[in-house]
């Protein structure tokens, strides 16, 4: 592990300790044993560091997870419901990489008092609506859904989705889920494409 990724781990732990907005870079640079003026040999601010936590965190769980569903990798046997639970599958073992899930605590927590945590979240939130229509209009391609309103039929899945990861993360807090996010799909999501399949499959 080389220093920027030390730095980035120490910030991530004080975050889910104390709150992003809480976190000088003064314990980090403790934390990580180093003085704080060396951290800017490697962020220019902390916003910067915090944005460049996010992505390192998200390639780092994305690793060997194959989530990219292009215009011709979809296998003729599968149904429309097959292909939507492993994209959907895909994201929630995203979602459950230990690190990712502890900074998606802590942006969940810092998104109201932080813009830089809520332009993360309206980034992530605007990529998993774009990843959407694209599949959609891919399955529109290859004949598993139907052309009909699919740019407002993404908007609506994309955002189902996103709520139901939004209950998930409030059980969480409130001490009523087990602290993490499985890679297996909860009821409701399987029972939302069940429904979803019924009004768009072709």
């Amino acid at each position: 592990m080389n220093r920027k990724e030390e730095i980035i781990y120490a910030t991530l732990e004080l975050a889910s300790e104390y709150g992003l907005k809480s976190v000088s870079l003064s314990q980090i640079a403790d934390k990580v044993g180093i003085r704080k003026p060396s951290l800017y040999n490697h962020f220019k601010s902390k916003e910067e560091l915090v944005n460049s936590m996010y992505t390192f965190l998200r390639e780092k769980a994305q690793t060997g997870v194959g989530t990219t569903s292009g215009i011709d990798t979809f296998p003729e046997d599968k149904s429309l419901g097959e292909i939507l639970s492993d994209s959907i599958s895909g994201y929630f073992c995203f979602l459950s990489d230990e690190k990712m899930m502890k900074f998606f605590k802590v942006l969940y927590s810092e998104r109201s008092i932080s813009p830089v945590a809520a332009q993360i979240m309206l980034d992530e939130t605007d990529r998993m609506i774009s990843l959407t229509k694209n599949l959609f209009y891919s399955l529109v391609v290859h004949g598993k859904m139907k052309n009909e309103n699919v740019d407002t039929a993404a908007l609506s899945y994309a955002m189902t989705v996103h709520s139901i990861v939004d209950r998930q993360m409030d059980m969480i807090t409130a001490g009523i889920s087990d602290a993490h996010v499985t890679a297996k799909l909860p009821t409701e999501i399987r029972e939302y494409i069940e429904w979803f399949c019924k009004q768009m499959e072709a």
